[in-house]
């Protein structure tokens, strides 16, 4: 009889199969990470590692099927809170199935990005996840992946054509825009990221689409696109706030915007919410623990990152075929929305 007691040696996969009354390689495919078979054996096989604390070993895992295990991320900077939170919520999920992340930053630059892309090549990663995507076409990597058949897939951001895992960034525009308008607000600013990334698109589709519903006008100079940063919520504000007719509210395409505003609009003698209320995006750390709490939408990315590692490592059969999945936010109701003051 095998034993895992402790004063006996940690048990071998031959052992699990020993116990399960299968061949070795049936007890490999059964506790593979990143495609376990399924069926009555294999079942019986993960119960009895399971019961004596066997882990098996990824590494020579890996080695039978070619691979590193090693999957490489790339986002724009790790000084971004969404970017930082979404890579912390990837390595959990390779943890889950059994590789590991390693991540390059890009500035948005698109030929560091191609430069530190290679760089991951080099290190045989099997595949990328990627967050620089851009609708402009200004690419290089992703066209330097699909050239050499490197699978990747997109997150948070998309091209609009490549496999992607995204959060459903016109639901959630929509749903922050609807917010202030329920509140009773309706000259309302929309201050965008990069015109480029197609969060900021989505996140500006869903203000307009509400805005429109509501019978309510946008006009340019209450539409801004920036860069995603505080300094650009900053610079923003103030031209908002410099208008002959000051918005009464806005929606910002992420938090570190919506802190600029708040810094900009405090700078001018206005107080949040009570003469201008506001709504971010992301719901990141630092929304609740501003001196005014920050109502923001709050994106799933533990799902996203899940989406983004299982597509790169099932292929297709992860999403049914459907080349982008959407995880719709929720938004998150705090104290930086009010009524607008009416002015007799």
């Amino acid at each position: 009889m095998v034993s895992s007691s402790n004063d006996s040696k940690p048990l071998t996969l031959a052992d699990i199969a020993r116990l399960a009354g299968v061949s070795r390689s049936a007890a490999s495919r059964a506790l593979d990470r990143v495609a376990p078979v399924g069926g009555a054996r294999a079942e019986r096989v993960r119960a009895i590692a399971a019961a004596h604390g066997y882990v098996p070993n990824s590494r020579a895992a890996n080695l039978r099927r070619q691979r590193t295990g090693l999957i490489g991320v790339v986002v724009p900077r790790l000084t971004d809170t969404v970017m930082a939170m979404l890579y912390e919520a990837i390595v959990a999920e390779c943890a889950k199935r059994g590789c590991q992340a390693t991540v390059v930053t890009t500035d948005d630059d698109h030929r560091a990005e191609l430069e530190r892309g290679r760089a991951l090549l080099d290190q045989r990663v099997d595949g990328f996840i990627v967050t620089t995507a851009r609708t402009d076409g200004a690419d290089p990597l992703l066209l330097e992946l699909r050239e050499r058949g490197v699978p990747f897939c997109l997150a948070l951001r998309t091209d609009g054509e490549s496999p992607s895992a995204l959060g459903d960034d016109e639901a959630g525009g929509w749903m922050a825009t609807r917010h202030l308008i329920e509140a009773g607000h309706e000259r309302i600013a929309f201050v965008g990221g990069a015109p480029y990334a197609s969060s900021s698109q989505g996140r500006r589709a869903g203000y307009l689409r509400a805005m429109t519903e509501a019978g309510l006008s946008a006009p340019p100079e209450l539409i801004h696109e920036t860069d995603f940063s505080m300094q650009a919520g900053v610079r923003t504000g103030h031209l908002l706030l410099a208008l002959a007719e000051v918005p009464t509210a806005v929606f910002t395409a992420n938090d570190s915007l919506a802190v600029g505003l708040i810094s900009a609009a405090l700078r001018s003698g206005l107080r949040v919410p009570e003469d201008l209320s506001l709504v971010g995006y992301n719901d990141t750390p630092i929304a609740a623990h501003l001196a005014t709490p920050l109502t923001s939408l709050a994106v799933p990315f533990a799902q996203i990152a899940a989406d983004a590692v299982s597509r790169l490592l099932d292929g297709a059969a992860a999403t049914d075929g459907e080349p982008i999945t959407r995880r719709a936010p929720h938004l998150v109701s705090r104290e930086s929305v009010t009524s607008p003051r009416r002015h007799d």
